[in-house]
């Protein structure tokens, strides 16, 4: 019998620091090799880390919400075996397609992880409310806070997918903050003129002020939040930044969606105008690579990088923060594996799954507000880019064609951009390119 410490392993690219969010282990449990023993928060995302032992844990050496540097002791367990090697170094794995948990290349076998993988014979489950739906897509509403009697299925006989639950989760995201308040159960009340001289007739309360220490909450700013501050601190006091925007018919955008989402090759893609202006914006770039260059200072003064590829940036809001994961060389991809990697990113951000590796390394980055209802925006530059590119919602207005008054469905495109790197006559034309691949998605066809 043998006593060993665990320390917490950087499981990123040079992070220094991280979270314990969540034990999943206790004193006294048996673990095997690879077994997820918590979830950590580092600056880019949310892990699961997996056990480099097999024993008896002895003792959680850190607490929930603290923060812990690389290298510090976590945990301890009791075991029969000699102490391991040192592992090779850590990297998140993805998570499997249907609720695996994310594995540390490097600890262990893969045959040590039977306690995360999927049973084979796991099916569809029917509640008593009549919902089917697999596990994995229970425990993503259960955290998205997700009501499944609520959302619409489209799976074959009337099962919620993935798809279902995010979209019903975005959809009530939209709407959180305009809930008509309950009248309360008293129609009027008389508020005592010494009471109403102090607290104020407009509040029509009876109690006495509070403090304003009282009426403060202290949020902590770390992981994944502090990051985001950080970065987007840097690139507002270090890039000068120039907006421009375009207000655009992007009817035969909303055409092209609805066809594709009709067609049999798609079937199993969920498609969304975002996957036009994905396609629009490395169309664009190819016109106008300056927007795809990064200005980067050196010992002799200052260069400019021209990336000859595009690793396509999505910011996403997670629970946890702003994310800004990329899809690598997406100038590859054709539009049924773009709108496939468009899927899967999104997925894994809203589940906490993003690793390090995903958010690294992006050329240009486009922020979709339209689902938050915003027309247009003025989004800080991703760090380490040139450009960011904002798309506003899409609804019906009254617009002009051929002499005619005519409801059209209309957008706006902005974008953010380096003036060191761009000037105004590269930007301008890069948001035009933007705009008509938009209004006119044939474009596309090379």
């Amino acid at each position: 019998m043998s006593t060993q410490n665990f320390n917490l392993p950087d499981v990123g690219e040079g992070l220094t620091e991280a979270e314990i969010v969540a034990w999943k282990v206790a004193p006294g449990d048996t673990v095997a090799i690879n077994d997820v023993i918590c979830e950590i928060e580092t600056a880019k995302s949310l892990v699961e880390l997996p056990s480099p032992h097999a024993g008896i844990v002895d003792e959680l050496l850190v607490g929930e919400g603290t923060t812990v540097e690389v290298g510090a002791p976590i945990i301890t367990f009791v075991t029969d075996a000699a102490p391991p090697a040192p592992p090779a170094p850590a990297a998140p794995a993805p998570a499997a397609e249907e609720g695996g948990g994310s594995v540390l290349v490097g600890y262990g076998t893969g045959g040590g992880a039977h306690s995360r993988r999927r049973k084979p014979a796991e099916r569809p489950v029917r509640s008593s409310v009549g919902v089917i739906a697999k596990p994995p897509i229970r425990k993503l509403a259960r955290d998205l806070n997700v009501d499944l009697t609520a959302v619409t299925p489209s799976g074959a006989d009337g099962e919620v997918t993935r798809d279902d639950v995010v979209k019903h989760a975005s959809q009530a995201s939209v709407f959180r903050n305009i809930e008509t308040p309950e009248w309360g159960a008293v129609r009027e009340e008389t508020v005592p003129a010494p009471a109403a001289a102090s607290v104020g007739i407009a509040r029509g309360l009876t109690d006495p002020p509070a403090s304003d220490a009282e009426r403060t909450e202290a949020i902590p700013v770390k992981g994944v939040r502090k990051a985001s501050a950080n970065a987007m601190v840097q690139s507002a006091y270090s890039a000068p930044h120039v907006t421009v925007w375009k207000e655009i018919d992007a009817s035969r955008t909303m055409e092209l969606v609805k066809r594709l989402k009709a067609s049999p090759d798609y079937a199993d893609i969920r498609v969304s105008p975002l996957l036009i202006m994905a396609r629009a914006v490395i169309w664009a770039v190819r016109r106008t690579p300056m927007v795809n260059a990064a200005w980067v200072d050196t010992e002799g003064g200052a260069e400019i990088s021209l990336r000859h590829y595009v690793n396509l940036g999505i910011a996403a809001a997670t629970p946890r923060g702003l994310l800004v994961p990329n899809i690598k060389d997406a100038q590859d991809l054709g539009m049924k594996d773009l709108a496939r990697a468009l899927n899967r990113l999104t997925l894994t951000a809203r589940e906490g799954k993003t690793t390090p590796a995903d958010q690294q390394g992006g050329t240009i980055t486009i922020t979709n507000i339209g689902v938050f209802g915003m027309d247009a925006g003025t989004p800080i530059i991703n760090p380490g880019e040139a450009g960011i590119v904002a798309m506003g919602t899409i609804s019906q207005k009254p617009w002009v064609v051929d002499g005619e008054v005519r409801p059209r469905w209309v957008t706006t495109v902005a974008g953010s951009f380096d003036h060191r790197v761009i000037d105004g006559d590269g930007m301008s034309r890069f948001i035009a390119d933007v705009a008509s691949v938009l209004e006119e998605p044939a474009l596309l066809v090379d």
